[in-house]
């Protein structure tokens, strides 16, 4: 074994809160160890946001591209397209090797040091890397851990053969014919949408009663209409049983315990992921936990002193943007400044077809807190932007306290409306109102006119419907 190394923070994970947080850290001068298995970036920029998000825009170009091989509206007309899918996923891979590689400079740049190996939790200063070219031991004084998270399986259908994670998903070698996706949540709908698109035939199994059943019911109804438009099969309030014995197709029990088989080419697994605290060692620290996830209060700590978690490892929300929130004030306690996690809301968004975006409380989530409040929708039908972009389903919410019109929520669903998600937030961390909302001038032709047409309404007065 290698002479142990030292550091102030010893990050375990370089994906969104890992690497945010050694940058940060580096910053302000403290001695900084990333340890990453895989190339940085985690889950998010490898194998989850960014490469999804490129297979969406893909599946919708080739989808526009054939809409124009018909009769298209805007009167363009082209030869029926076809797709090379290895060069959309060459395309793909080199958009995420570009912001690895990035985040691999910031880190440089910082005075971070990354380790390439997998981490061992010795005790709670101490940690061993098996770099693949022997064990290194390093000792910290604040281990933050930043771990991520991974798919979750079932028991009655393992990884393997024809049923895939996201990951496997995402470097498709070909389309299959027929795609069963079992889970009716983001990921189901975002990678079965792109299949469906690519030509694949998708059915979606889910357990619940609807899709996306985390979301206001009212905010999934459109997407479920442009599923059915594309003709995406929907098995709601199913049970999943396994595979057939002939491995060509999913069982499924209904609430009454028939049983239908649905013929699969592939199966994609996507009921959600897990914490990642199995397998290197993290019960020796005999953590505190909130489930499968570790306890941490709000300022990130754990149940021992200067053992900091971050991330989808400390659970819900597991958004990258909340992992870099929270890597960015630990780096910042660990420098010695005064700090606490508290946002006023973290936004998500849900990069279906239409996409969904919500911040803050919806309706039903108000009232559930004992707040007497107001919500008041606004329909992209009668948007003047949303109509050039040929995309008028769905409609922006807001919720306000009726005594003081504080507003304490936003979602919307429609195209792009993921770019509202900024505005959203913004409003709601900065104590807005109704009326300042409906106040502030916003920009013609744009979507955004109807986040102020929304406020507009919830006062009584919106201007254009």
């Amino acid at each position: 074994m290698s002479e142990t190394r030292t550091t102030t923070l010893l990050v375990i994970g370089g994906g969104p809160g890992g690497y945010v947080a050694a940058i940060r850290a580096g910053q302000l001068g403290v001695p900084t160890i990333v340890v990453e298995g895989r190339q940085p970036g985690g889950t998010c920029l490898n194998i989850g946001c960014i490469p999804s998000k490129a297979l969406i825009h893909a599946a919708q170009e080739y989808e526009r591209a054939r809409e124009y091989a018909g009769a298209s509206p805007l009167g363009i007309s082209v030869q029926a397209p076809v797709i090379d899918i290895a060069r959309t996923v060459a395309w793909k891979d080199g958009i995420v090797s570009r912001l690895t590689g990035g985040v691999e400079a910031l880190l440089k740049k910082n005075g971070v040091q990354l380790v390439r190996g997998w981490a061992r939790v010795l005790d709670g200063k101490t940690v061993e890397v098996d770099t693949g070219q022997g064990a290194q031991r390093i000792q910290c004084e604040h281990l933050l851990l930043a771990a991520g998270s991974e798919p979750m399986p079932l028991p009655s259908m393992p990884f393997g053969g024809k049923v895939i994670s996201s990951t496997e998903a995402l470097s498709p070698t070909a389309i299959p014919g027929r795609l069963v996706v079992v889970g009716g949540g983001y990921i189901g709908l975002e990678l079965g949408t792109v299949y469906r698109k690519l030509g694949a035939e998708v059915t979606v199994v889910e357990a619940q009663d609807r899709i996306l059943p985390t979301y206001d019911a009212e905010l999934t109804k459109p997407v479920a209409a442009a599923l059915a438009r594309m003709g995406v099969q929907l098995c709601l309030g199913r049970k999943v049983l396994g595979m057939n014995a002939a491995g060509d197709a999913v069982r499924v029990q209904d609430a009454s315990g028939a049983e239908t088989a649905l013929p699969a080419d592939q199966v994609l697994l996507a009921i959600g992921r897990r914490p990642r605290t199995q397998g290197w060692g993290l019960e020796a620290l005999q953590l505190d936990r909130a489930g499968n996830a570790l306890r941490i209060d709000d300022q990130c700590r754990t149940s021992m002193r200067n053992v900091w978690a971050i991330g989808d490892i400390a659970g819900e929300p597991m958004l990258a943007h909340r992992a870099m929130a929270q890597g960015e004030m630990v780096a910042e306690l660990v420098a010695g400044q005064r700090r606490r996690f508290a946002p006023a809301a973290i936004p998500a968004v849900c990069f279906t077809d239409p996409e969904i975006v919500t911040a803050g409380l919806a309706p039903s989530q108000a009232q559930a807190a004992g707040l007497d409040c107001l919500a008041a929708a606004f329909p992209f039908a009668a948007n003047g932007r949303a109509m050039t972009l040929d995309a008028t389903d769905g409609f922006v919410r807001v919720v306000a306290r009726r005594d003081n019109h504080l507003i304490v929520g936003w979602q919307a669903v429609g195209r792009g409306v993921s770019e509202l998600a900024a505005a959203f937030s913004q409003s709601l961390e900065m104590g807005a109102r109704l009326e300042d909302v409906a106040g502030t001038i916003h920009a013609h032709p744009t979507l955004g006119e109807a986040v102020q047409e929304a406020a507009l309404r919830a006062l009584g007065h919106a201007l254009h419907i």
